[in-house]
C-alpha cells in the first residue's frame, strides 16, 4: 500500500483495494468475453447481437475507471494487465470455440449474472468497512450489471 492521507483504517483500505481488483480482473475479463463474442458471433441474430456485444463493453469501461481510481486513492495498485486479470478472475473461461450467437448470449449471461452476484456481495463488504465509496461505485456497476444481464435474458426468453 502506499502512503495516503485517506482517513480510512489500513486494514479497510487494503481489503477494499484487494475487493475491488477481483471485480476489476472480473469485469475486464468480461469485457474481453464480450468482445470476443463480438468478433466470432455467427447466425440470423448477427448485426443486432454484434451491436449489443459492443455497446456492452462500453457501457463497462467507465465502471473498470472508477474501481481502478478508487484503489489507487486508497493507497493501493490497480491491477488491470492481461497477466493480472488472468490470475485473478473468478470468471469461468470464456469458449474459444463458441460461434452460434444464442449459445453466446447464453455463455455471457451466466459470466454476467455471476459478476453481479460477486459485486452485490461485495458492495456489503466495502460497506461493513466503511468506505460508502467504493460501496456507491459498486452499486452503479451492479445496477449495470443487471440492465445487461436483462438485455442477454430477453434474447433467450420465449415470448
Amino acid at each position: 500500500m502506499h502512503k495516503t492521507r485517506n482517513d480510512l483504517a489500513a486494514n479497510a483500505r487494503k481489503s477494499v483495494s484487494a475487493l475491488l481488483n477481483a471485480r476489476v480482473a472480473d469485469l475486464i475479463d468480461l469485457q474481453l468475453a464480450l468482445k470476443h463474442a463480438h468478433w466470432n458471433v455467427k447466425g440470423p441474430n448477427f448485426i443486432a447481437l454484434h451491436e449489443l456485444f459492443d455497446e456492452m463493453v462500453d457501457s463497462y469501461d467507465a465502471h473498470v475507471d472508477d474501481m481502478a481510481e478508487r484503489i489507487t486513492a486508497l493507497g493501493g495498485t490497480a491491477m488491470g494487465s492481461v497477466q493480472a486479470v488472468e490470475k485473478a478472475t473468478s470468471l469461468d473461461p470464456f469458449p474459444g470455440d463458441l460461434f452460434d450467437g444464442m449459445k453466446m448470449v447464453e455463455a455471457l449471461a451466466e459470466r454476467t449474472a455471476a459478476l453481479a452476484k460477486s459485486v452485490r456481495k461485495g458492495i456489503d463488504e466495502t460497506d461493513e468497512a466503511g468506505d460508502a465509496d467504493a460501496a456507491d461505485i459498486l452499486t452503479a456497476l451492479s445496477r449495470q450489471l443487471d440492465k445487461n444481464l436483462w438485455f442477454l435474458e430477453a434474447h433467450l426468453q420465449k415470448g
